[in-house]
């Protein structure tokens, strides 16, 4: 008879894979069937309009009065220059919220993302291009930097600049990429659970993980306008702590002991599913395990001393609670 709920299991592993310093892959599990599309999806649209990130708004060049004009002696015009300056990403340092930078160049260079970087900024694309510059060339300008979310059109902030600056369109979203897949998980051979997969690829204003924090804490804040009114009941908290490698090891299924077919079978009726589950047991409570005779007992005791353990057997305070709480999930 299928065991009837009265509410959906709470994934409890939480991993995170790092693919490069700018990716990584985030996961969770596991959910009840349709649980992870429903976390992933509203996850994906906070991160990729909702991180946090730095962009030029603003950038007035020295001997240029548009867009379309031209500096003497840069090989770029002005439409090709700001076209490459969007390309670079800057980082502000320390807790600055915008910044006003001064940068001067004399020729013959090539300018990169890289020599943008001083005390108030930090480009994380160095190699980047930006301009080249013929010998005799003198490019001075000053940019606009700000932190935002999402994208702002020029047009919005065209109002509040000073005389002489070119208003910039600002893509903020420090998130290149946020992607995810819903896997099938088996939690005691039952492979309707499911593990969520995001896949997250950032520019380098932001770690990929930062980017998820964000977006969890940007979720929860759209949330709680219904909690003021609603007063919802949190659920018990699963405490996450790092799992020992005792507790790791008891918290495996009793098929990794390579127990017999008729002492598992006495095990798997009797609900005891994890090898957790026989180490908390005295000597008595495992001989009265209904239909388990003296053979299949010996044979208990013996692959769980194999594993390291005993039946029985002194565990300390932290592993038995941790194994309980494990058991209370199943």
């Amino acid at each position: 008879m299928k065991k009837i709920k009265t509410t959906p299991l709470a994934p409890q592993e939480f991993e995170v894979e790092q693919i490069s310093e700018n990716e990584a892959n985030i996961m969770a599990y596991p959910f009840e069937t349709g649980y992870a599309i429903s976390l992933a999806h509203p996850l994906r649209r906070f991160l990729l309009s909702s991180s946090v990130g730095y962009a030029p708004i603003a950038i007035k060049i020295e001997g240029a009065k548009h867009e379309f004009d031209s500096v003497r002696g840069m090989l770029e015009d002005i439409s090709d220059f700001i076209l490459n300056l969007k390309e670079i990403r800057f980082k502000l340092l320390g807790d600055a919220t915008e910044a006003e930078v001064n940068y001067s160049f004399a020729g013959p260079c090539t300018i990169k993302g890289g020599d943008l970087t001083n005390s108030e900024v930090e480009v994380v694309t160095p190699e980047s291009h930006l301009a080249t510059l013929n010998e005799d060339s003198v490019l001075n300008f000053k940019i606009k930097i700000a932190q935002g979310i999402g994208y702002v059109a020029s047009e919005d902030t065209h109002d509040g600049l000073e005389e002489g600056y070119i208003a910039l369109d600002a893509y903020f979203t420090p998130v290149r990429s946020a992607t995810y897949k819903i896997e099938n998980v088996l939690v005691e051979d039952n492979p309707n659970f499911e593990r969520v997969v995001m896949n997250i690829r950032t520019d380098g204003q932001i770690s990929p993980l930062d980017a998820f924090r964000n977006s969890l804490e940007v979720m929860y804040a759209q949330l709680a306008v219904f909690n003021s009114e609603i007063s919802v009941k949190s659920p018990t908290t699963i405490e996450r702590t790092e799992e020992s490698p005792d507790l790791k090891k008891l918290t495996m299924h009793i098929d990794n002991l390579g127990l017999s077919a008729r002492s598992f079978n006495c095990l798997d009726r009797s609900n005891i599913k994890l090898i957790g589950e026989i180490a908390l047991m005295s000597t008595n409570d495992l001989k009265n395990v209904k239909n388990l005779g003296k053979k299949s007992y010996d044979e208990i005791v013996e692959k769980l001393q194999e594993f390291g353990y005993e039946v029985g057997g002194d565990l300390s305070d932290e592993i038995v609670s941790g194994l309980k709480k494990k058991i209370e999930a199943l």
